[in-house]
């Protein structure tokens, strides 16, 4: 602006300068000059970034992996199968992410711990990312790091044997409850109870496996926690049927990947994986028509694997086919989901519910790839 100025003022003094000089001239005739001026305009700047922008990506990048904290307990979310190997919905979202950065699915380190670690891990940046059934709220959001998006909506439950009579809150006055210490769960049960003038004997654990066994060996009345975990673990009991969910739901469970704070870059590609991944659900992308649908009509779809446009991967550091890749590595959402929790998964049946799409009047949703 300063450049433009001067040149303004400078033009303006040549003009004043040949009138002057023209009034004072003996020859009538009016001598008109052209003068052409050449102004460079100074290229686009690059966006600044904050402080500490691609601190952690970087830090990924050059280690080749990506470091996760995961449940290693938790069947459907993260559970090791009969090789010993670490599987899971939550499990899968981190190879995605690995597969987004190194087109690998299995560049990841896969960091099991306990429901009580999950906030240091993310303060102190022991692990890129936690992907271990964890709720988002806006105390761990403002304390522990990024959560990046809803990846499953849950609710707390109930767990009771069949034949105990429990079938309301009320018929729960003075029972002995199983419990996650260090968990939402935990001060949801105290906040519900003291709300209905209830009383209850707390029986706590920090791992979660411990929880299940002492409910099912009879050492407390109920087990408590997200409906989805109820369902996990009661179907890998030795009598399931022996065991009911109630129709009770005391909270609100939204279960979300988080990333520790400080670096934008890579909370970004960790939130754009996840939003891949929805949106090749919504446009019938999945894991085995890729190819075929890089060709597709539609030009989000190309715009989403890489064939054409920028959806942003150029800023985050990341390949245009980048989101491909992780759907190619885990499947769409759906595929996903299915894979552990539909009819035919190698988890349990779990109806959708609120985890099918908006259009089909869920709540999963994310913002276009474009």
């Amino acid at each position: 602006m300063r450049k433009i100025l001067i040149l303004i003022v400078s033009l303006l003094v040549i003009s004043l300068v040949a009138v002057a000089c023209a009034s004072q001239a003996p020859s009538p005739e009016k001598v008109v000059e052209t003068v052409v001026v050449t102004v460079e305009v100074p290229a686009e700047q690059a966006p600044v970034q904050p402080q500490g922008y691609g601190t952690i990506a970087n830090r990924v990048r050059e280690r080749g992996k990506v470091v996760c904290g995961v449940h290693t307990e938790l069947l459907g979310f993260g559970y090791l199968d009969e090789n010993g190997r670490n599987i899971g919905f939550d499990v899968d979202l981190c190879r995605a992410v690995a597969a987004a950065m190194f087109g690998d699915p299995e560049a990841v380190e896969l960091v099991p711990i306990t429901a009580a670690d999950r906030g240091p891990v993310l303060q102190t940046g022991e692990v890129d990312m936690v992907s271990r059934n964890m709720t988002w709220t806006s105390k761990r959001d403002a304390e522990w790091g990024n959560f990046t998006w809803i990846t499953f909506y849950d609710g707390q439950g109930f767990l009771v044997h069949s034949d105990s009579g429990i079938k309301t809150l009320q018929d729960m006055d003075g029972a002995s409850i199983c419990v996650t210490t260090g968990t939402t769960t935990e001060k949801n049960l105290a906040t519900t109870f003291a709300d209905a003038g209830l009383s209850y004997e707390a029986v706590t654990f920090e791992e979660t496996s411990a929880v299940y066994g002492a409910y099912e060996e009879g050492r407390c009345d109920v087990a408590t926690s997200d409906k989805s975990q109820l369902a996990a673990v009661s179907a890998g009991f030795a009598n399931p049927k022996d065991h009911v969910i109630l129709d009770i739901t005391i909270s609100k469970e939204p279960l979300t990947p988080a990333v520790p704070s400080g670096d934008d870059q890579w909370f970004d590609i960790v939130k754009s994986v996840m939003w891949g991944l929805i949106n090749a659900e919504e446009y019938g992308v999945t894991s085995s028509n890729i190819e075929e649908m890089k060709s597709s009509d539609n030009a989000n779809i190309r715009t989403m694997l890489g064939e054409e446009g920028d959806w942003g991967y150029s800023v985050l550091g990341l390949e245009p086919d980048s989101l491909a890749k992780a759907v190619a590595a885990v499947g769409n959402y759906g595929e996903l989901y299915n894979h552990y929790f539909g009819p035919n998964g190698i988890a349990f049946t779990l109806p959708r519910g609120l985890n099918s799409l908006w259009s089909e009047g869920g709540m999963i949703y994310a913002p276009p790839i474009k």
